[in-house]
C-alpha cells in the first residue's frame, strides 16, 4: 500500500469517526476519488482499533467507572454506572442486529454507491439541524429513560446506511430528545465503544487466510495515526460543540452531498 494511501486512510478513520459527519462515506469515496486500491479488511480492523483506543482512553475515567460496576450489573444492584451500562447494552442493540443482517445478506454493497452518500449528507444533515435548533435542551444521560436509550439505538442503526454518520445520527436523536450538545456527544461516542467492538469483530472474521499475508508494519502505523487523530478530533469536538455547534457539520454535509450529486 502506497505510503500516502496509508496516511489518508488512517487520517481519515481518525478525525471523521467521531464527527457528525461519516466515516464510512469518507473511507468509501477514498478509493473511488483516487486512484487507489480497496484498502482491503485488515487496514480497515487497524484504522477501527486506532479510534477504538482514541475513544476509551478519552472517556477513561468513565470506562474505569463502567468496569469497577460490572459484578454490580450481573447482580442487578442498581448505581448510576450500572443504569449507564444498561443504556449502552440497550442501545447497541439494535445496530448489532442491524450491522449482522446486512452483512450476512451483502446488502451493505448495494449501499455504498456515491448517490446513496450523497443524498443521506444532505437528508441527515438537514435533520441533524433541524434537532439542534429545537427549544434549549437541559437533559444530561443520567435523565434519559429506557425508552429514551432505545429510540437513540434506532436511529443508531440507520448509521448502516453510508453517509448518514453514527455519531451524526445519534447525536441527532440525542438532542431531539433534549440533551444538551455536550453530554448528546458524550453519549453518542460512549455508544460507539461495543459498536465499534462488534463491527471490528466481524471484520476479523473475514480475514480467514488472508492473515498470513498482512503487512502488519503497516497495519501498525495506520492504527497509531488512527488514534492520534481521533483522539485530537474528540478532544477538540468535546471542547467547542457547546459554543459552535453543529452548524459547520451540516454545511460541510450538504455541501459534500450537493458536489457529490452534481460531478457524479
Amino acid at each position: 500500500m502506497p505510503i500516502e494511501q496509508l496516511l489518508l486512510l488512517a487520517l481519515i478513520q481518525g478525525l471523521t469517526e467521531f464527527l457528525p459527519i461519516s466515516s464510512s462515506a469518507h473511507l468509501i469515496l477514498l478509493p473511488q476519488l483516487t486512484n487507489f486500491e480497496d484498502q482491503g479488511v485488515v487496514m480497515d480492523v487497524a484504522v477501527h482499533v486506532g479510534s477504538l483506543g482514541a475513544v476509551t482512553s478519552y472517556f477513561r475515567k468513565d470506562i474505569g467507572s463502567l468496569l469497577t460496576a460490572v459484578p454490580d450489573f450481573f447482580r442487578r444492584k442498581m448505581s448510576d454506572n450500572v443504569r449507564l451500562l444498561d443504556f449502552l447494552v440497550i442501545g447497541s442493540i439494535p445496530a448489532v442486529i442491524a450491522g449482522a443482517v446486512v452483512g450476512l445478506t451483502g446488502w451493505n454493497d448495494l449501499m455504498r454507491s456515491i448517490d446513496v452518500i450523497a443524498i443521506a449528507s444532505i437528508v441527515f444533515g438537514l435533520v441533524l439541524y433541524a434537532a439542534d435548533h429545537w427549544p434549549p435542551r437541559e437533559r444530561a444521560v443520567k435523565d434519559l429513560s429506557m425508552k429514551d436509550v432505545i429510540l437513540i439505538g434506532l436511529a443508531q442503526a440507520l448509521a448502516l446506511i453510508p453517509g448518514t454518520s453514527r455519531s451524526g445520527i445519534t447525536m441527532t436523536a440525542a438532542r431531539a430528545l433534549h440533551m444538551t450538545r455536550s453530554e448528546a456527544a458524550r453519549f453518542s461516542m460512549l455508544l460507539s465503544i461495543p459498536i465499534i467492538i462488534a463491527s471490528g469483530t466481524f471484520e476479523a472474521l473475514d480475514l480467514g487466510g488472508t492473515a498470513s499475508n498482512t503487512p502488519w508494519s503497516a497495519a501498525a502505523i495506520a492504527a497509531a495515526l488512527s488514534f492520534a487523530a481521533a483522539y485530537a478530533s474528540i478532544a477538540l469536538f468535546m471542547a467547542l460543540v457547546e459554543k459552535i455547534g453543529f452548524m459547520p457539520f451540516v454545511i460541510y454535509r450538504v455541501a459534500l452531498g450537493v458536489i457529490l450529486l452534481t460531478i457524479f
